[in-house]
């Protein structure tokens, strides 16, 4: 049985340990960065992919993108690309809001992560170039009342899920389309009730959840747009037990 919990108890779970200065985003990051690199080992064209040619490995695409929105979850995906350059990843980022976490741009820079525009005209190539695209526009602020992508972020996802597509339409036989992490919840959903305001959100085949299971991600349109789910403890497990969960399945 997984038990979810509404943002607010999330909230109130990593007050006191953020008050006592534990690193809940970096350790946010970590398992985000292994989780995104788990995924790569597995994707096709992956090092020791059974029976794979050696050229036909090198030709396959094996980047990651991140898609870098102005608050934490843009700081985890920040965090996490710095982590998977250092170890040899070729990462680009795209920013979508006002601003981006500082730190966490500082890392990414740093450890050799490029960043982008995000040009219609240029989503092609990047994409096929591209083995996972990595969504932290959003986080567990959305609300389902309005549009929550709105702006550079909704163009940029419109226009990325259209050209995959139009890559899933093309692709040979045996190749595929990239695959998209979601950083904590798909950015649009509702973290509490799992609903959208529209249909502009780009359904991960993967989402990396931290510290407790949103409930939204188990209700609503939550299951459907989530894809797989990964929990990332962070250090704040069992402040979540103590409480009742807003939803069990």
């Amino acid at each position: 049985m997984t038990s979810g919990y509404t943002a607010r108890q999330v909230r109130d779970a990593e007050a006191p340990h953020l008050a006592a200065g534990e690193p809940l985003m970096q350790r946010a990051a970590h398992g985000l960065a292994t989780e995104i690199r788990r995924v790569l080992d597995a994707a096709p064209g992956a090092l020791g992919a059974s029976g794979e040619p050696e050229q036909e490995r090198e030709r396959s695409p094996r980047g990651v993108l991140l898609l870098v929105g102005s608050g934490d979850n843009g700081g985890d995906a920040l965090f996490a690309g710095a982590e998977l350059a250092a170890g040899g990843v070729e990462v680009r980022a795209i920013g979508v809001g006002s601003r981006m976490h500082g730190a966490g741009s500082e890392a990414a820079r740093a450890a050799g992560v490029r960043f982008v525009e995000s040009a219609p005209e240029a989503l092609p190539a990047l994409l096929r170039e591209t083995a996972v695209i990595v969504d932290g526009i959003l986080g567990t602020g959305t609300t389902a009342g309005r549009p929550a992508l709105r702006g550079a972020a909704r163009e940029l996802v419109q226009g990325i899920r259209a050209e995959l597509a139009a890559l899933s339409r093309e692709l040979p036989e045996g190749a595929a389309a990239p695959l998209v992490v979601a950083v904590d919840i798909p950015s649009g959903i509702d973290p509490d009730s799992g609903e959208t305001a529209d249909d502009v959100v780009l359904a991960a085949d993967l989402t990396v959840t931290f510290g407790g299971v949103k409930a939204g991600l188990l209700r609503g349109q939550g299951p459907r747009l989530a894809g797989d789910v990964v929990l990332v403890e962070i250090g704040i497990e069992g402040d979540l037990a103590a409480v009742e969960p807003a939803v069990r399945t």
